[in-house]
């Protein structure tokens, strides 16, 4: 039952009830044709996005991985992940059909029934691994984020033949499968540009021992210049791979400390470099702070999948670093508990590899 007040949501237990208790998410309220954006969700000044500091003609680069071996196709990818952090790459290894799947997928789970989704939250899923929530971590926000997710963390076919709603599941498990080759093809390329010649078992586990995919999805916003999509952070994976919509409104920090846009080019994979890439290069790959917008007119969604290590796993500066003579930047840790200290917190720009540093 949606709240019938003028101001429905003057009371933060009636939102919280409305939007999380009950499984509407932000896209029940968006829902409701809201004049104005309920109090919980509006940000503090210093984290809207303030457009002067966005650079309109400047662009992260664009890669065609349809000769990915070549050596200068090779260095354009460590020079973007070494300046950017951030590319997109276009003519890979991933069919056009299996993309454009599972971004229909995406709307379909979106489009069932809040009762139904809500059987996938944090009260009533059956696994960890299968999470339905909205904003980020709303237990510790001070103000809320634009957003619902589906989170699926991938532990073996059975298990998401199992658990794993129905009305995508197919989808995603192809472009988990589809999107490897790429990924393999990219470690590959990143491994190389820092001299670690051959990746074995051990080595590869430990960059792509576990696999995160989500459905995220942006509905359109009353005064969305109040509020954010997804507040300022850097991803605590190796690598992410991202799909989005046609839409736009992802946000990418340089070196000068502005906001560059990425656009939407269709067909295209958004590439970015996550903290545990930092860490286990020393610091020549770059995690950069990244954003999304709230859109006033327009539903967005996208579909990044988080390539990590394993939680079991310690990372470091890979020993091949520092056997050739480089100075250690960051300790040991236990993946997990990086991600704990990631979670446990609201989104806060780059402050989480902190953690790592020595």
């Amino acid at each position: 039952m949606a709240p019938t007040l003028a101001d429905p949501f003057s009371d933060s237990s009636a939102l919280r009830e409305f939007v999380i208790n009950q499984g509407n998410g932000v896209k029940g309220l968006s829902e409701l044709g809201l004049k104005a954006l309920p109090k919980q969700y509006i940000q503090p000044l210093d984290e809207r996005m303030c457009m002067t500091n966005v650079v309109p003609l400047e662009s992260i680069p664009i890669i065609d991985m349809s000769n990915w071996e070549d050596p200068e196709v090779a260095k354009s990818i460590c020079d973007a992940a070494s300046k950017w952090g951030f590319f997109q790459i276009v003519n890979h290894d991933v069919p056009i059909e299996v993309l454009e799947n599972v971004k229909d997928a995406t709307y379909r789970f979106f489009s069932l029934p809040a009762d139904v989704k809500n059987k996938y939250s944090k009260e009533h899923s059956s696994s960890n691994n299968v999470r339905f929530g909205t904003s980020f971590t709303p237990q510790t926000e001070k103000a809320l984020e634009w957003k619902d997710y589906l989170s699926l963390f991938y532990v073996c076919e059975e298990e998401a033949s199992a658990l794993w709603p129905s009305i995508c599941r197919e989808q995603v498990l192809d472009y988990m499968k589809k999107s490897e080759v790429v990924i393999k093809q990219l470690l590959h390329v990143l491994m190389k540009g820092l001299n670690v010649n051959g990746i074995d078992e051990t080595k590869e586990s430990l960059l792509m021992g576990s696999m995160r995919t989500n459905l995220n999805y942006y509905p359109k916003c009353p005064n969305p210049e109040l509020t954010v999509g997804v507040g300022r952070h850097s991803d605590i994976s190796t690598l992410t791979i991202l799909l989005q919509d046609e839409i736009g409104g992802l946000y990418v920090k340089n070196e000068r400390d502005n906001w560059i846009h990425v656009p939407p080019i269709k067909g295209s994979l958004v590439i970015n470099v996550g903290d545990a890439l930092q860490i286990l290069s020393n610091g020549r790959y770059r995690s950069v702070e990244h954003r999304v917008v709230a859109n006033g007119s327009k539903n967005r969604i996208s579909v990044p999948i988080f390539v990590n290590p394993r939680p079991g796993d310690m990372i470091g500066p890979l020993p091949e670093l520092i056997a050739n003579g480089e100075k250690p930047i960051y300790k040991q840790v236990l993946y997990s508990d990086y991600v704990k200290h990631f979670f446990r917190k609201a989104h806060d720009g780059k402050k989480t590899v902190e953690f790592a540093e020595l």
